[in-house]
């Protein structure tokens, strides 16, 4: 087995063919190979972005934003590599040996934190992770380029863990991780896509696409694990254990949290609440803006969103006021006084509704006498709306002004509470009162 070079070696190869002169040539097929590298990556970005908005808002989005940073770490690569397979034969190439490997955990890092980035959701813990993971990929380079990685991975092999009736190395430890985690990302990306994908299919219901993604992650991240364990040495029958474990925890102490997440499938798949929809859940009034496997977002009209877990939704009542349309009636109580001409008053409050803009024409507004009260005649005036999630303060608010300038103009006037007091003289005390 060839042994590997350390970091003197590698000083001393330089050394020589700086004597040599042949380091110049090698600065030089090192320079020409980053400028092409970059020079492909400027012609790549401005041919992306000619496209239209509309594929650049789709997966020409991703591409550019992928691309672009992948392009230039993989050609170089690729240029650096071909250019000392081929002059390896007739001169010597030990700093293209060195950039070579500095070059390949380059890419490494970018494809990661690409990788990274389009899997999970942008925050600081992803930003650690980016951190953690190149700087590892870094020391792994600097103990290669060292000549202490094999005598890294014989110790990591030599440190065993007693399993069972067998034992298992650190090293295999940290590769079954590695392999998994690596999976697992390409997975989660390639969900991503997907999911990408299916925003753009307007023929399926946002109920189904949403399902649909949701089952294709499901599916790839089980695919990426069942993958990536017989790669270390893992017999997957050990997984009936772990099944079974995971049985008796989720029986035990994860009930609520796995019939938030059973319920959000129940939710996508029945169709009952979907994104966009007005409905009142928990007390609480607003669209939904996202569908989760754990929740659902519901933002309110005054911008404030609440969380509620799949579980509320599925076992409570929920009131969808856009189930099957999103006509919405909208009453305005008001009160006119005794000496008003009540029919004109009706009609002035359905010409009021009819020239608001919002206001439906089907079925017309209604003004109805709801009952007589204390101080004034009730009416209510009933308009329907087909966009009920602007709200309805401001079309209140509208139909309120429009009949506080009719009525006066008309002799209608809006009543106050009033009370009369009588005064009494004094006499003498009836029969019966103190």
């Amino acid at each position: 087995m060839q042994e590997q070079p350390t970091l003197h070696d590698h000083f001393a190869a330089l050394a020589a063919d700086l004597d040599s002169g042949s380091i110049q040539w090698q600065l030089g097929v090192l320079a020409l190979s980053l400028l092409l590298a970059w020079l492909a990556r400027r012609l790549l970005r401005a041919r992306l972005f000619v496209l239209g908005p509309m594929d650049a808002e789709a997966t020409v989005r991703i591409s550019v934003g992928g691309l672009n940073r992948l392009v230039f770490p993989l050609t170089a690569l690729a240029l650096v590599f071909l250019v000392r397979w081929v002059l390896r034969r007739y001169y010597p190439v030990h700093l293209l040996d060195l950039a070579v490997p500095l070059l390949f955990s380059f890419a490494l890092v970018h494809t990661a934190v690409y990788l990274l980035r389009h899997a999970f959701a942008s925050g600081g813990l992803l930003r650690t992770w980016e951190r953690f993971i190149a700087w590892g990929i870094w020391i792994g380079y600097a103990l290669h380029v060292s000549g202490l990685l094999p005598e890294l991975r014989l110790l990591l092999a030599s440190a065993k863990l007693p399993v069972g009736k067998g034992s298992v190395s650190l090293l295999e430890i940290l590769s079954g991780m590695l392999s998994v985690a690596v999976t697992v990302v390409v997975a989660l990306w390639l969900g991503r896509m997907i999911e990408t994908r299916l925003q753009r299919v307007s023929g399926l219901d946002a109920s189904m696409r949403a399902v649909t993604a949701k089952l294709s992650k499901t599916g790839l991240v089980i695919l990426a694990v069942l993958i990536a364990l017989p790669l270390v040495g893992i017999d997957l029958t050990v997984l009936s254990v772990f099944g079974g474990a995971l049985g008796v925890g989720i029986g035990l102490g994860l009930q609520k949290i796995a019939a938030s997440y059973i319920s959000g499938f129940i939710i996508l798949l029945d169709r009952s609440v979907s994104p966009g929809a007005l409905v009142t859940v928990d007390n609480r009034f607003g669209e939904v803006t996202r569908l989760t496997a754990r929740y659902i977002v519901l933002k309110s009209l005054d911008g404030t969103e609440a969380l509620i877990p799949n579980e509320t939704v599925v076992s409570s009542t929920v009131v969808n006021h856009t189930y099957s349309s999103h006509a919405v009636r909208v009453d305005v109580p008001i009160q006119v006084s005794y000496q008003s001409d009540v029919e004109l008053a009706l009609k002035l409050m359905r010409e009021a509704a009819q020239r608001h803009a919002r206001a439906s024409k089907q079925p017309q507004p209604v003004a109805l006498l709801k009952q007589f009260g204390e101080s004034g005649i009730d009416l209510e005036l009933y308009v329907w709306i087909t966009d009920p999630e602007v709200g309805t303060g401001g079309l209140r608010s509208d139909l309120y002004l429009d009949l506080w300038k009719s009525f006066p103009a008309h002799g209608i006037s809006i009543p106050y509470p009033q009370r009369e007091v009588r005064i009494l003289k004094d006499g003498p005390p009836q029969p019966g009162l103190p």
